[in-house]
């Protein structure tokens, strides 16, 4: 089992930054990789970024160039770096684990007003 929880979801303005935070503990050492997905009210879950244990990384192309993820192996911590936020990022944001089982965080709102 692996648990995560994520933090660091808000209210921002357009053009503003946030940086989720996401603590993973439990049997870590199954896990491939790591991601950020998100979901907008009324839409499917979407993924936003991913990152290899390796260190390769992934991105939607609505994010490239603004996101950026990144893992600190010591804190077994995973981050999503959010810069110039639209309104259309607007979701709730779940951090997940990926390997022989994929595990979900309880996810955090992130809210950008225009």
């Amino acid at each position: 089992q692996v648990q995560l929880v994520e933090s660091g979801g808000g209210l921002v303005q357009a053009g503003g930054s946030l940086r989720l935070s996401c603590a993973a503990s439990g049997n870590i050492f199954s896990i491939n990789a790591m991601a950020w997905y998100r979901q907008a009210s009324g839409k499917q879950r979407e993924l936003v970024a991913a990152i290899t244990s390796g260190g390769s990384t992934n991105y939607a192309d609505s994010v490239k160039g603004r996101f950026t993820i990144s893992r600190d192996g010591a804190r077994n911590a995973l981050y999503l770096q959010m810069n110039s936020l639209r309104p259309e990022d607007t979701a709730v944001y779940y951090c997940a684990a990926l390997g022989f089982h994929n595990y979900w965080g309880q996810g955090t709102q992130v809210t950008v007003s225009s």
